[in-house]
């Protein structure tokens, strides 16, 4: 018999084959069969999600029209590539930015989405360009008559499927879109279901990242990852200081709110310096071995990896209570 954590991993084993594989050629007889196994087979799709061009998009920056199915995108920002091939885009993606790591096999260049080089990224003839924020990029491409959506890093679950859906609708796979929303909360739904109310008030410590004596960057409930964390029923020590907040706190700071678990999402860090800090060996999660390290990259990203980072946090919130 299928134990519930065994089927909460079979969903996320789904869920992360669907956003290497889409767009691909070719996909394993098991990846699909652990795919159909988390729905029912899907309906035909319905006239509103098939493109009609030219298509006009709702984006951060406002009303977006593409003339017609963009068959050259460049992706400035690794959480819309992610978003791309799990929609079934990535034969269109021509070119993304240096951090984009995943899926495997995606166009990894020298472009950086942070700092932006206009003559390098029209290289590639864009026919759409995906940018999590530049309004320099933004004004330069407009006047070269490029279309740019800016997808911004979201504060809860609904905006992260929403960047999905909009992805899918603006490169011509609203369908696919829809899917893959409907996957990632079957099995977020899933794994929160079966945390049920076991860690509710549990006081816990997202680090974003660290310096070497502090300060550390947290993260407040205003952020998706204390939207997540609020899923769980833990209570984050971060105060709320507005959308999209991450303070920085010091190390006493810390301490004296006595979080029961610390997550660290920066890749430099390693519970075993967290233990080492000054003054931090009274904290409860440093005295009972409550420290998780996360993968950083999903830590850091809002797209369909979302359930492998929820899953994580789940696994460590089941070794805390253990």
């Amino acid at each position: 018999m299928r134990t519930p954590q065994r089927l909460s991993a079979i969903a996320i084993a789904a869920v992360t084959a669907a956003a290497v594989l889409a767009g691909c050629s070719s996909a394993s007889n098991s990846t699909a069969a652990a795919t159909s196994a988390l729905a029912p087979a899907p309906p035909t799709p319905t006239t509103s999600l098939i493109p009609h061009w030219p298509l006009t998009v709702a984006a951060a920056n406002g009303r977006v029209t593409i003339k017609d199915l963009p068959r050259r995108i460049v992706s400035l920002d690794p959480t819309a590539t992610e978003d791309l091939y799990a929609v079934g885009a990535g034969t269109q993606v021509v070119a993304v930015d240096q951090y984009s790591d995943f899926p495997p096999g995606a166009p990894v260049t020298s472009l950086s989405g942070t700092d932006p080089n206009i003559g390098a990224i029209t290289k590639y003839k864009p026919s759409l360009v995906i940018s999590q924020n530049d309004p320099r990029l933004l004004r330069a491409l407009r006047k070269l008559g490029i279309p740019v959506l800016i997808e911004p890093e979201v504060s809860n679950l609904r905006a992260a499927y929403s960047q999905i859906e909009q992805i899918g609708q603006a490169t011509g796979h609203a369908y696919q879109a829809d899917e893959t929303v409907a996957n990632m909360e079957e099995v977020i739904d899933h794994i929160v279901a079966q945390a049920g109310t076991k860690y509710q008030g549990l006081t816990g410590y997202w680090e974003v990242s660290a310096k070497t004596d502090g300060p550390y960057r947290s993260a407040t409930s205003a952020t998706l990852v204390g939207h997540i964390m609020a899923m769980f029923g833990l209570r984050n020590i971060a105060a709320t200081d507005g959308p999209g907040a991450e303070p920085e706190l010091s190390g006493a700071e810390i301490a004296s709110t006595k979080p029961q678990i610390i997550f660290l999402a920066d890749a430099s860090q390693t519970p075993a310096m967290v233990v080492a800090r000054p003054g931090w060996a009274d904290i409860p999660a440093v005295k009972d071995h409550h420290i998780y390290a996360l993968n950083a990259d999903l830590a850091s990203r809002w797209g369909p990896r979302l359930p492998q980072l929820i899953e994580e946090i789940a696994s460590a919130l089941a070794s805390a209570k253990s």
